[in-house]
């Protein structure tokens, strides 16, 4: 009898069909002896394919995984351009800085004498474009002429607009390599490889630093002129990530709009962090995750992001299967992906939908006015009950998002700089970094040549002008 119920065991594991829902459950209330003994044997075999998947004792620990991920889904479709499109290859340059003649003597398969060809089709072109070999800076000594000036009873001379006063250093290498740390993340050690070996340009990490200390001093007009540009936005983008300053926790801040991104590191992610950036209240639509701190700040209009909220939601279903929690889960995700799903119709428009748009603020009603003993159910309703006349903003407002995606996004680069300088040493250095990363991030936000722009106004200052506007976005075409 044993022996017949493990051949059926055996039988229904190597079956190419498996058994469905209904059969497992028939299965377990007709004859539990053998559903007892199919799950056992399971369980024993998924025992079997973790051990061999995990590394012996004998596996170095170099070869072990600090952890594994799970393996990807599937894409759902093949990356890369569809078949059948039409070809895109490199542009050609647009000059040729000199050309090659090559000709054989002798055929290279039988060693033969050749014979020239004088057919205009037997000559081919073949262009490559290469840096040079050998890379060197380029070296200037400027001869200043003094000269006296009787009415103001001194001697002048030329300024020099390719670098700062008293500067060995030009502008443009500043420019650059600043743009590789700030706006790229290359670490400092790398850039100093790249310039001392590739480009042979000698210098030391410390000089690059004062270098770039020096370059955030010069340009902090500019950080105060972008904080007050963020400062009056009509839609604000909100976003905080841990930081490390000379080994102390601290807060790298990113306030955001579609033209402009001001990063601001401090000690604090509380209220004192955002009462030191806003110096008034704010008056236009703010757009943040339901982290509290944001409450201190006075403004116009709040939309909390529904990604946040919908994430919290899934989390939650993870570890939470009461039927309280299912139900509210259930009528939450509704609610907000129906608020989704109206905001992106084509041509939408307030005034068009405002029946629509009271339905939904009284689901959002009944659903944070909801008494349960579940926990999580009345978690996310008190906070439905704090926050539910900022969470449909978005439909109110066009102009403003239901999600602070935005400021994610523009955060992103400031995480993985993180990840390679592992923060700052002091203070200036993290100052620096607030100055110089929120310059570069809104230029190149605004499509502008970063390393031409930062050299412009570096020769107008150096040239003894004052610095000039930051730069507004080129025209298209421009």
């Amino acid at each position: 009898m044993l022996q017949s119920i493990q051949e059926r065991v055996q039988a229904l594991l190597h079956s190419a069909n498996p058994l469905s829902e209904d059969e497992v459950q028939s299965l377990i209330e007709q004859e539990p002896e053998l559903a007892k003994l199919l799950i056992l044997e399971q369980s024993r075999r998924l025992r079997e394919l973790d051990a061999a998947s995990a590394p012996s004792p004998s596996t170095p620990s170099g070869m072990v995984p600090a952890y594994q991920k799970p393996a990807v889904k599937k894409r759902k479709k093949k990356p890369g351009r569809p078949e059948g499109h039409k070809g895109v290859r490199r542009a050609a340059p647009p000059q040729i800085d000199r050309e090659v003649e090559h000709r054989l003597d002798r055929c290279p398969e039988c060693a033969s004498p050749l014979r020239p060809c004088t057919s205009p089709h037997s000559t081919r072109t073949r262009i490559i474009e290469d840096i040079p070999e050998a890379i060197h800076p380029v070296v200037t000594k400027h001869l200043l002429h003094r000269d006296y000036c009787p009415s103001c009873k001194k001697l002048v001379e030329p300024k020099i607009p390719d670098a700062l006063p008293n500067a060995a250093i030009g502008n443009r290498l500043v420019a650059l390599s600043a743009h590789w740390h700030y706006g790229l993340g290359m670490p400092i050690s790398q850039i100093v490889e790249l310039l001392n070996t590739h480009l042979h340009f000698p210098l030391s990490e410390g000089g690059l630093v004062q270098m770039w200390q020096r370059l955030a001093q010069v340009l902090e007009p500019w950080y105060e002129q972008l904080t007050d540009r963020v400062q009056t936005a009509a839609v604000l983008h909100a976003d905080e990530t841990g930081w490390r300053v000379n080994g102390k926790t601290h807060w790298l801040w990113c306030f955001t709009t579609q033209d402009a991104t001001v990063y601001m590191i401090h000690p604090s992610r509380g209220s004192p962090a955002l009462l030191a950036f806003f110096k008034e209240a704010f008056e236009g639509a703010l757009i943040t995750d339901f982290w509290a701190a944001y409450d201190a700040i006075a403004n116009g209009k709040r939309q909390f992001c529904l990604a946040h909220l919908l994430r919290e939601l899934e989390k939650v279903d993870q570890t939470n299967s009461s039927s309280d929690w299912c139900a509210f889960s259930k009528k939450a995700r509704r609610l907000f992906r129906d608020a989704l799903r109206l905001r992106a119709r084509e041509g939408y428009a307030p005034d068009a939908y405002a029946s629509r748009i009271q339905r939904l603020y009284g689901r959002l009603v009944d659903l944070m006015l909801i008494e349960s003993a579940d926990a999580d159910v009345r978690r996310l309703a008190k906070r439905l009950q704090k926050y539910w006349e900022e969470l449909l903003t978005f439909l109110e407002d066009p102009t403003v998002p239901a999600t602070n995606n935005h400021a994610e996004r523009e955060i992103r680069p400031a995480v993985i700089m993180r990840k390679v300088m592992q923060g700052n040493r002091s203070d200036k250095g993290a100052q620096t970094q607030s100055v110089l990363m929120s310059l570069l991030r809104t230029l190149k936000r605004r499509d502008l040549p970063v390393v031409d722009t930062v050299v412009d106004a570096l020769q107008s200052i150096a040239s003894g002008h004052a610095l000039p506007l930051f730069p507004g976005k080129l025209a298209s075409g421009g």
